[in-house]
């Protein structure tokens, strides 16, 4: 599992490189830096969905972070 988990990190790592640089022209920085963010949200639940880690949401208590 945890070689499934590296290669989808490093799968999102390399789509936010590649909007860094390519896909965000002419865009204001803020809003080039909100949406590569967005779509590593988006991916990284995928992942936590892919791999039913989402039933350890409610552990996390209040205090944590």
């Amino acid at each position: 599992m945890w070689l499934v988990n590296a290669f989808l990190s490093a799968l999102i790592a390399t789509l936010t490189s590649v909007l860094a640089k390519v896909g965000i022209v002419g865009v204001n920085s803020h809003l080039a830096t909100a949406t590569r963010t967005a779509v590593v949200l988006v991916l990284a639940w995928f992942i936590v969905y892919l791999t039913g880690s989402q039933s350890g949401l409610g552990e996390i208590s209040r205090r944590s972070g």
